[in-house]
């Protein structure tokens, strides 16, 4: 896929239990499902060492996503907001971001939980996750800060 002259590689799949947008959660961190995360043979070993990881930063191409949607509704109210102000899969350019907890690396694949990608996302990037660096205290979304971040039913 190139992007701005430059190429987006995809680096693997996502096998997870979620077949359609309408299954899988709003967030991952609010399941306990497992999904695996298998890298293509050749970036092996840009696995070295990532089972000394908790927890990990993915990034997925959704792939499913509607690229036109620019404004949305979130799970949990009725308003319309910008999708730049939202985490709706439906964007223009529709890359995914979850932090999972890595459960256990098995060769090329790897168990986690608290992933939100559909079964097949193509996998674009793997980080380690720190929550001295990647973790900021005290953040806010203005529209967002009286509410219940569990989705409404």
């Amino acid at each position: 896929m190139t992007i701005l002259g430059g190429e987006l590689e995809q680096i693997g799949v996502v096998h997870s239990p979620y077949r359609e947008q309408k299954e899988a959660p709003s967030q991952g961190r609010h399941t306990n499902d497992v999904s695996t995360l298998e890298v293509f043979k050749y970036y092996e070993p840009a696995l070295l060492d990532i089972e000394h990881c908790s927890h990990l930063i993915v990034l997925y191409w959704q792939d499913k996503a509607n690229r036109s949607v620019l404004q949305t509704r979130t799970p949990w109210a009725p308003e319309i907001h910008g999708v730049f102000a939202a985490r709706s899969p439906n964007r223009p350019n529709p890359v995914g971001l979850c932090v999972v907890e890595l459960m256990e690396r098995n060769g090329l694949f790897l168990k986690v939980k608290g992933m939100d990608a559909l079964d097949g996302s193509p996998l674009i990037d793997i980080k380690p996750y720190s929550s001295q660096v990647d973790s900021v205290q005290d953040t806010h979304i203005g529209w967002h800060k009286k509410r219940d971040l569990r989705p409404e039913k």
